[in-house]
């Protein structure tokens, strides 16, 4: 039946995938990084999580929920920072399986890395309030290392001897005048619910060192259907783990009090030439059979970087043959990125990514959309491919840099959820797409929140002067820099512009007061 199904899901598809996406996040300055989950007990609770501005708090992680599978959604509410000053960052969450939800994300002096931490907090409601936050990994857990980057949370819900346990990765940050060789993935752990974590522990290990070349060993953890922790990370140790890279599996029956090692993968190919694609990857696992995981990432040995996968069927101790899933002309110089996979629940799978095919050249700035393609359970191939954007969307070089670095799939009951950053506005958004492949419906609804009041500022990014649009210059307005610190101000914003040819390069911020109201937008200056 699903041979059938596919090719009627097929056909479906391709008649209502370009319904209108919508802005799921609806703010004004920057909404990144999105994480979508679903209630296991009640698929029609979504709770979704991003990075978000927040006026007077930097970047903050903000959540909404919707009770009615997406059709709509609460007003958002952001979480406050541990310290005045701080920015937060890699928002993940998982359920356990009574419905407690957990979410872990970064909070951290983010100019001097004076402070921070990976805290999580866990919410009896789902995702209505949530609890104090709970430090998992500070950065003085490892000096010299500022291990607190990229946090991924995984929550043991196999209703076995291990269930509830909650694991949250980390690797080390990009700071080359903090953090020193050799690099490490790590783990913390929680057996208490979430009341208190272990302190971080090596996810690697003599003879599987992740070693001093790969400054961010990211680590991509699962738990099993049967209750057993996976982790893979990256392997570059030429002189004392042989000339090939390698893919090492930390595995844990025990809570992670004990990590066995295995070689998922040695060989060429695993190195990414395009330093702005977002290359993270992502491993996952099959709720129908706990033996078989699916390994999904980018991979240019024809000449562009591709989406590909690897998957095992005895819990990682051997690999099938890696499969490129993107399916436009190999070597065309198209390049693809930011991939993200979810098995069903009934082991089909769905894998979506950003992609370039129809753009005009082959840079990383080229117009993008984004693909998804499924594989059903009894099935060797992937469906054709399909766009479930319906608009390709220009570069902005707010893509360039950190904080839109993954989007998110659920795919669940035949459904995929697709959650990604988007910069059709002006501002990177989140859109979110809901997709019956089967029925073939596609609707997309929006998170509200509401918009802060805005104004144009040009040319962004400058290197030299600005100017905003002429009705908001008859009012005062200051200008700070993204800690909050005022750099200058004045009773009326000149209608000439302003010299920031002396500002350091960063971003900034402008306030025009217009009354009691206050009007916020922001710059780059380079």
């Amino acid at each position: 039946m699903k041979i059938f199904f596919s090719i009627v899901s097929f056909l479906f598809i391709q008649s209502y995938i370009y319904s209108q996406n919508q802005n799921i996040s609806n703010g004004s300055y920057f909404d990144g990084e999105p994480f979508l989950v679903i209630d296991p007990s009640n698929s029609q609770h979504l709770v979704a999580a991003w990075m978000g501005f927040q006026i007077g708090n930097k970047i903050t992680i903000k959540t909404s929920y919707s009770n009615n599978g997406g059709v709509s959604w609460s007003t958002p509410i952001w979480q406050p920072h541990q310290i005045t000053g701080n920015g937060s960052a890699d928002v993940s969450m998982g359920y356990d399986l009574n419905s407690n939800l957990y979410m872990s994300y970064i909070d951290f002096d983010d100019v001097n890395f004076s402070n921070g931490a990976i805290y999580v907090r866990k919410s009896i409601d789902g995702g209505a309030t949530w609890g104090s936050a709970v430090e998992a990994t500070s950065i003085n857990d490892c000096p010299n290392q500022v291990c607190i980057d990229r946090p991924w949370i995984a929550v043991d819900k196999s209703g076995g001897i291990n269930d509830g346990v909650i694991y949250v990765t980390s690797m080390n940050a990009d700071q080359p005048t903090l953090a020193f060789p050799p690099y490490h993935p790590y783990l913390s752990v929680s057996t208490d619910n979430g009341m208190s974590f272990s302190n971080p522990r090596y996810l690697d290990t003599l003879n599987f060192y992740s070693g001093s070349i790969i400054k961010q060993p990211m680590p991509s953890p699962i738990v099993t259907s049967n209750g057993v922790f996976m982790a893979i990370y990256p392997s570059y140790e030429p002189v004392n783990q042989g000339p090939f890279a390698h893919l090492y599996i930390a595995k844990s029956t025990s809570a992670g009090e004990n990590i066995d090692q295995l070689d998922a993968y040695s060989g060429v190919g695993t190195t990414i030439s395009n330093s702005y694609l977002k290359k993270g990857s992502v491993l996952k696992s099959d709720p129908s059979d706990p033996n078989h995981i699916a390994y999904f990432f980018l991979k240019e040995t024809s000449g562009d970087a591709d989406i590909y996968f690897m998957e095992s069927f005895d819990a990682g101790n051997s690999w099938l043959s890696q499969e490129r899933i993107n399916q436009d002309p190999i070597g065309n110089g198209k390049l693809q990125d930011l991939v993200w996979a979810d098995f069903d629940i009934d082991g089909d799978l769905a894998v979506c990514w950003r992609d370039r095919r129809n753009g005009i050249g082959n840079t990383y700035q080229e117009t993008t959309e984004i693909y998804c393609a499924i594989r059903w359970k009894d099935s060797i191939n992937f469906s054709p491919d399909f766009a479930i954007s319906d608009t390709q969307v220009a570069h902005d070089v707010i893509l360039e840099g950190k904080g839109n670095d993954f989007m998110n799939v659920n795919f669940l009951n035949d459904t995929i959820y697709a959650v990604w950053g988007d910069v059709r506005t002006g501002v990177l958004s989140i859109y979110m797409n809901k997709i019956g492949v089967n029925n073939g419906s596609n609707s997309i609804h929006l998170i509200s929140e509401e918009a802060l009041p805005y104004f144009t500022i040009y040319p962004n990014p400058t290197t030299d002067k600005i100017y905003i649009n002429e009705n908001q210059t008859n009012d005062s307005y200051k200008i700070t820099n993204e800690i909050g610190q005022q750099i200058i101000s004045g009773e009326q914003f000149p209608e000439a512009g302003i010299s920031v040819s002396k500002f350091k390069n960063g971003v900034y911020y402008i306030y025009i007061y217009c009354g009691k109201q206050i009007k916020v937008s922001t710059f780059i200056k380079e």
